[in-house]
């Protein structure tokens, strides 16, 4: 009798795994890479992999969420586009990133906005300084949207900022994430500035009793601030100081942020306004109808809005028609490389077409299985030529991209998929080759800080090493 029962108990785990392998290579075409490694998970690990997978192998966002997102959503395109006939021309993109513009539209149908000046931002005191100054001339509102914002002498510095705008009667707003700020959410430092008159809101927040259909580890990982509609920030800065006290031993941790003045300032605004009454309810559509002026000596600018709610296709389709786009050199920063098939066969591509193909990506990662799985790619990328560095001075977190000194990218999103399918992500395309020389040699002192991986070297490491990168890899599409 106990053998029937064990062999029974056998044959149903076998027929729940069987079933569940079926539900997961029905999904999508667009998940289906990820199947092979859910069904690894499965049968790797009975019951577990299968709770697991209900957990987090769906975007779900829950219908009443997507039906109110579309909606709000319309509203604000709606009185975008009213906003942009009164105020801008459409801009011209330079030849040959004509489809890297038109796929970018397909995010949140933004379009590339002419006359806006911009400021490099690449260290956390020159962040802090740049925006605190800005917050001290506001007038009328600040909004601020940020992944992480931590109780130490940055987020101080930056709350007495907010507490001085208050007191002269400007309204100030701050969106930061459920997870990712969920110590400074129970801090003194957050009490305190709601205290003050600050609308503090956790954007995403997490209940276990909607796990069934939102999924829980969906983040907001945007990083945006706009001061009176007219000035505004995105990159990859969080409000932290550079010694990230959360993960010291892999500090300093090294940003690149962007400070724009013109048009591209209200499609942040948009932004921030979408996610705020996704959070709050909150209604600011009447702040869209102003759009900063343009600025003759300003850069061609497109703000791109991507998140599970979007079509977020839009952000891998627009790095990969940027990687096929360039002809001379191509230069990635990333702290997470987990790219999907179709972008790892577009970097190849483009080291065999003959340009110049360096990824750059810290020697000491905080996730040491992000780690591993990026490390899994570095014989693909050096087999076809491409250069791989590792940053040697700190955590190098900037997300940015230049092709050919004529057009780059700063982003809030990894090259990975989570930033692809999951997150609220934010990516600033300029179409324009003098700030991308900027970029570029600030890109040049990432280098000057790498080691680069020798490709005969590499191959010759030991099986061990070997094997533990390549498992990481066999699932690196969950991650």
């Amino acid at each position: 009798m106990p053998a029937f029962t064990a062999f029974a108990s056998a044959a149903g785990l076998f027929v729940l795994n069987a079933v569940f392998a079926v539900f997961v290579l029905l999904r999508p075409r667009p998940r289906q890479p990820s199947s092979l490694a859910w069904i690894l998970v499965i049968y790797a690990m009975p019951v577990a992999g299968i709770a697991l997978y209900l957990a987090v192998g769906e975007v779900r966002t829950g219908s009443r969420r997507k039906r109110r997102h579309r909606t709000i959503q319309r509203n604000i395109r709606r009185a975008l586009r009213k906003a942009r006939r009164r105020n801008t021309g459409k801009a011209v993109v330079p030849w040959g990133t004509e489809s890297i513009a038109r796929l970018a539209r397909l995010g949140d149908e933004t379009q590339p906005r002419q006359g806006n000046r911009l400021a490099l931002l690449s260290t956390a005191d020159g962040f802090l300084r740049s925006l605190v100054e800005d917050i001290d001339r506001a007038e009328k509102h600040v909004h601020l949207l940020f992944y992480i914002y931590l109780d130490d002498d940055v987020g101080r510095a930056v709350a007495k900022a907010l507490g001085r705008a208050r007191a002269r009667g400007v309204e100030c707003r701050l969106l930061v994430d459920n997870v990712g700020s969920g110590r400074f959410l129970k801090s003194e430092l957050c009490r305190r500035l709601r205290d003050e008159g600050v609308r503090v809101v956790a954007a995403l927040p997490t209940r276990i009793t909607q796990i069934v259909s939102i999924r829980f580890d969906m983040r907001n990982h945007r990083k945006i601030a706009v001061v009176d509609g007219r000035v505004g920030y995105t990159g990859s800065h969080n409000v932290a100081s550079e010694a990230f006290h959360p993960k010291p031993r892999f500090a300093p941790w090294v940003d690149a942020t962007l400070r724009i003045e013109g048009p591209a300032v209200s499609d942040l605004q948009a932004l921030f306004i979408e996610d705020w009454y996704m959070d709050t309810t909150e209604n600011l559509d009447h702040l869209i109808a102003f759009t900063p002026e343009e600025h003759p000596d300003g850069r061609i600018v497109q703000i791109v809005g991507t998140g599970v709610n979007f079509q977020n296709q839009a952000l891998v389709r627009v790095i990969q028609s940027a990687v096929h786009t360039a002809r001379e050199e191509l230069i990635l920063t990333t702290p997470y490389f987990v790219p999907d098939e179709g972008t790892l066969a577009a970097l190849t591509t483009a080291a065999i077409r003959g340009v110049r193909t360096v990824i750059v990506v810290p020697a000491r990662n905080d996730s040491p299985l992000v780690a591993l799985a990026s490390r899994s790619f570095y014989e693909t990328l050096l087999d076809a030529g491409a250069e791989v560095h590792e940053f040697t001075k700190g955590l190098l977190h900037a997300k940015t991209i230049t092709v050919d000194r004529a057009f780059s990218m700063v982003s809030t999103a990894n090259l990975d998929r989570r930033s692809f399918e999951i997150n609220f992500e934010i990516s600033t395309l300029v179409y324009d080759s003098d700030f991308t020389a900027r970029l570029r040699l600030l890109q040049m002192r990432y280098l000057e800080n790498c080691r680069r991986v020798d490709a005969s070297r590499w191959a010759a490491r030991r099986w061990p090493r070997r094997l533990a990168e390549n498992v990481a890899g066999l699932v690196s599409a969950l991650l």
